[in-house]
């Protein structure tokens, strides 16, 4: 590590890092639903265009991941900053325009490929450290993200109220601009001597077929994250039955962003205590059982305090996932299992989540997209538990 660099101020700089990247996030992904309904789509395109956004990652990430794995002479942080421009530029037009259901499609393609499902590779800036032996706290810095995401949720539903729901698709473009500054004052990671006998990468296949166990756990999250992201996503349609607006929207997700904030620190203990199988285990109860509570919230205050729940299913999935990948992919493939593990959750498990929860919605309203989550979150649990059983036997 550069000598300039001690590990506190590394600490802080990845925390700003981590902050920065998901206040981004939040203000594209916390109101898509309600700026794709303000340009007049559907519930169901709005679905589409969400699994739209989560398939970019299915099929940009893993392909990017294996590259770099196979590249490490290129620098991670040049890759994010080009990937980051581009989408500046790209999202920059989506607000100047009002493009066609097709047009949008591809736009919202581009952009999830270029940044909406980047955070892999933004964890992997500090996993190179962690790996080298730098005591990084990774926790620290999730919690930091979480953080924001949750302050920029409720920033940006007071902006939504007050000039408009396209508002947020500009304020993206801004933040986008200090992800980019953030990642560029954080410092290369040291050259591990250990890197360089790790042996050749492996393909995707060859991971999964070598461990079904991980094989079984990533089918796990694909049904878990499809319960709970697209009741993020469509949350909306079960805040405005309730009496809710978009500042309620934006309340919601800063209560729902906060929880995670627990989680993400005690995790370090948790996984000492616990092990990673078993808090991810731990976690995909958690999102099995998010749907379930929001049936039973008959109120909107009912609704705001049952947001506490994300403390023990994606609060304790964003930390663990990490780890969990980490430990069970072998060291030269550990950038594509952070790949491979985003793609079977937030890009699989959103895509498929999203687009039948779209047309849940306009079937059978917001009790009909929770019942199908409460669904997928019970086929979770039990390959969750059928993996820990497969890591026992081996």
């Amino acid at each position: 590590m550069n000598k300039t660099y001690s590990v506190q101020r590394l600490n802080l700089l990845y925390a700003l890092v981590q902050a920065v990247y998901f206040a981004a996030f939040s203000a594209f992904c916390g109101f898509q639903t309600v700026f794709l309904l303000d340009r007049g789509f559907t519930g169901g395109e709005a679905g589409m265009l969400a699994s739209i956004r989560c398939l970019a990652g299915i099929i940009a990430q893993p392909v990017l991941g294996g590259w770099l794995d196979r590249h490490p002479q290129v620098r991670l942080k040049r890759v994010l900053t080009l990937m980051l421009l581009l989408s500046v530029i790209i999202n920059t037009l989506f607000y100047c325009t009002r493009p066609s259901l097709l047009l949008t499609a591809v736009i919202t393609f581009a952009l999830g490929a270029l940044d909406l499902n980047l955070y892999p590779l933004v964890d992997s800036l500090g996993l190179q450290f962690i790996n080298a032996g730098v005591d990084l706290n990774y926790s620290f810095s999730r919690g930091a993200g979480s953080l924001a995401y949750a302050v920029s949720c409720a920033l940006m539903g007071l902006v939504s109220s007050s000039m408009g729901a396209q508002s947020v698709v500009l304020s993206h473009s801004f933040l986008l601009v200090g992800v980019i500054i953030s990642i560029n004052l954080f410092p290369e990671p040291p050259k591990s001597p250990a890197a360089q006998h790790h042996g050749a990468p492996h393909t995707t296949f060859q991971i999964l077929r070598a461990n079904p166990s991980f094989t079984l756990m990533l089918l796990a999250v694909f049904f878990a994250v499809g319960a709970v992201l697209p009741i993020a996503g469509f949350l909306i349609n079960v805040i405005e039955p309730l009496g809710g607006n978009d500042s309620h929207l934006g309340l919601a997700l800063f209560l729902m962003g906060i929880s995670e904030l627990p989680s993400a620190l005690l995790y370090p203990k948790l996984q000492r205590r616990f092990g990673s199988r078993s808090v991810m285990m731990l976690a995909v109860i958690g999102m099995a059982t998010k749907p379930l509570v929001f049936l039973f919230t008959g109120s909107l205050p009912l609704l705001l305090s049952a947001q506490i729940i994300q403390m023990l299913g994606y609060g304790l999935f964003t930390p663990a996932a990490v780890y969990y990948a980490n430990d069970n992919v072998p060291p030269a493939d550990r950038i594509r299992g952070q790949a491979i593990m985003m793609t079977a959750s937030n890009g699989l498990g959103g895509m498929v989540g999203n687009l039948l929860a779209g047309f849940a919605v306009d079937l059978g309203g917001a009790k009909g997209m929770l019942l199908l989550s409460f669904s997928m979150g019970l086929c979770g649990v039990a390959c969750a538990a059928a993996s820990l059983r497969s890591a026992k036997k081996n």
